[in-house]
């Protein structure tokens, strides 16, 4: 790809060969167009043989510096004279640039030397090094060494004064008692006065003791906030700058739609759950595309959206292969951008329907095991009902209580336990609760494992930016954690066998996929992997105490792949 820097309008060789899509690509759940795919493989090919910039996407492992993966976005579009073509975006900067050859600029260019961000910016980076001198000034070091040795002087000085109290109290009850047989009623009530007196003598002495050092803290710590003061002034003022600054950035930002209505980050988000835009909005591959195809005329077809580079540690992300956009920054955005266009249902919101009844693999007086579908959800979803709980209560009328004692993916077929009464729920729940019963799942995995056993410990929490993936979390994820056991490789496929000791969402299919994990996705993962006729992940076998008979249950339902 020689000539890819010559234009943004980069032509498609097969265009005329391939039929246009009917409706713009649902960026957060699709399969790439034909025409996508071409214009992926030629933008590929320039990123494997351009020279044009330097940026370490951790593919060449004798670069140094600090390794980024990079989204890249690929957009179809048509020019006014009709020929079909694509336009090319990269998420955020590369190699410190928002501005390259052949890619389509940033909507707000925040690295311009002469633009107020950078001079804001440099402002801020000026009262960061204020604050930054005036903490580490010996002067405040030793204004709270000053008061922190009050404080501790204070506290013995106070705390020997009541030992000599309570010695001396002792010392005065002993000598009345002494006193009272032996002393006329006179003569002791004169010397109970005097050790009256002496027990207000030392009240008194612990109250100005305690007064004197309340002064010295006091004056230790003016003298310290002498010193906190200044910073907090500076560490106001640069949140009301950086704030202000953050605003006018907003503001900067003006996405246009097909309708040619413009709306700027503020406008955008100001109604959804976070009112503020997250870090970065704006910055992703998408709406460069769109806002440039809009601006300069050109009509969007389809887009696509690949990873180039080496995975980051906490996600899942694969050389080349094709992602959604991300929810929390885009979704909000292109949902204004798109407007005024015939976009693809959400297929993810579409109904699903399930007519046939759930098949029953074991059933008694107390409980049931139903043999749930893939892509069929566990419980009701927001958008549709049906679900193996709504078919449950309808198969079970007269049952009582939550009913399902545990769930699965939508995507994962196999064995749920559903309890016919209260009680048995209860039972059952506790097992799971304590991990005593026995999960076996099988899954086919999209390449050769070459270990037969093992075990993946990967703690887990939810994407906060692309919800419902989960991203493996040292800090903030829980604990999660799986045995596997290989059972055949056949045609570069390996069917293996998952024993999950913890239960967390999508544990089984981040473990298969994750580069810390067995790095192979399980064939059909949509999110973790490439997507196929369905995920090849079904919950085989569960291990249980009956809560009646106590009998020890193992009950099998085969996979039907």
């Amino acid at each position: 790809m020689t000539h890819f820097c010559d234009s943004r309008f980069h032509p498609l060789q097969h265009s005329e060969k391939v039929a246009l899509p009917e409706k713009f690509t649902f960026p957060f759940y699709y399969e790439p167009h034909e025409l996508c795919v071409e214009a992926a493989k030629d933008l590929q090919a320039y990123l494997e043989s351009q020279t044009d910039f330097v940026h370490n996407f951790g593919l060449d492992q004798t670069m140094e510096g600090l390794v980024i993966g990079k989204m890249f976005g690929v957009m179809v579009v048509k020019n006014d004279e009709g020929r079909i073509g694509y336009l090319a975006a990269f998420s955020g900067k590369l190699s410190d640039n928002n501005y390259l050859e052949g890619f389509v600029p940033p909507i707000y260019n925040t690295l311009n030397i002469d633009g107020f961000y950078k001079k804001g910016e440099a402002e801020l980076n000026v009262l960061n090094r204020q604050i930054e001198n005036l903490e580490s000034a010996t002067e405040l070091q030793k204004a709270k060494d000053a008061l922190k040795k009050s404080k501790a002087l204070a506290e013995t000085e106070i705390k020997a004064f009541k030992a000599l109290m309570k010695a001396e109290k002792k010392k005065r009850n002993k000598k009345r008692d002494e006193a009272k047989p032996v002393l006329s009623d006179e003569a002791f009530q004169e010397l109970f006065n005097e050790l009256k007196e002496q027990s207000i003598g030392y009240q008194l002495r612990l109250k100005y003791l305690k007064y004197e050092w309340e002064q010295k803290i006091k004056q230790a710590e003016i003298e310290l906030n002498n010193y906190l003061q200044p910073i907090a002034d500076l560490k106001d003022k640069r949140a009301k700058q950086s704030s202000g600054l953050q605003k006018r950035i907003h503001q900067q930002y003006q996405f246009l739609n097909a309708e040619g209505e413009v709306k700027d980050l503020l406008d955008i988000f100001k109604d959804t759950k976070s009112p503020i835009p997250p870090a970065g909005s704006g910055e992703c591959a998408a709406p460069k595309l769109f806002q440039y195809a809009y601006e300069n005329g050109f009509k969007p077809i389809a887009m696509a959206e690949f990873w180039w580079g080496a995975s980051p540690k906490s996600e899942v992300r694969k050389h080349k292969q094709f992602y959604p956009s991300c929810r929390s920054k885009c979704e909000p955005i292109l949902g204004h951008m798109m407007q005024g266009l015939q976009v693809d249902a959400n297929p993810i919101e579409q109904a699903i329907s399930y007519e046939a009844d759930l098949e029953i693999v074991y059933e008694d007086e107390y409980l049931l095991l139903v043999n749930k579908p893939h892509e069929f959800l566990s419980v009701p979803g927001k958008t549709y009902s049906q679900s193996v709980l709504t078919k449950m209560r309808a198969y079970l009328p007269k049952a009582k209580g939550p009913l399902l004692v545990h769930r699965l993916d939508m995507s994962t077929s196999g064995l749920l336990l559903v309890a016919k009464n209260e009680r048995i729920h209860k039972h059952l729940q506790k097992q799971f609760i304590e991990r005593s019963v026995k999960k076996r799942y099988v899954a086919l995995l999209d390449g050769e494992l070459k270990a037969k056993t093992g075990q993946v410990d990967l703690p887990l929490r939810v994407d906060l930016d692309n919800r419902p993936q989960q991203l493996v979390c040292y800090e903030h994820g829980k604990p999660a954690v799986t045995n596997f056991e290989v059972q055949a490789i056949e045609n570069g496929k390996t069917r293996i066998h998952f024993y999950p000791v913890t239960g967390r969402t999508h544990q089984l299919r981040v473990h298969a996929a994750h580069s810390k994990g067995l790095q192979i996705p399980i064939i059909g993962d949509d999110l973790y992997g490439v997507k196929a006729n369905r995920l090849h992940l079904h919950a085989e076998q569960l291990t249980f105490v009956h809560p009646i008979t106590k009998e020890v249950l193992t009950i099998v339902c085969e996979a039907p792949f």
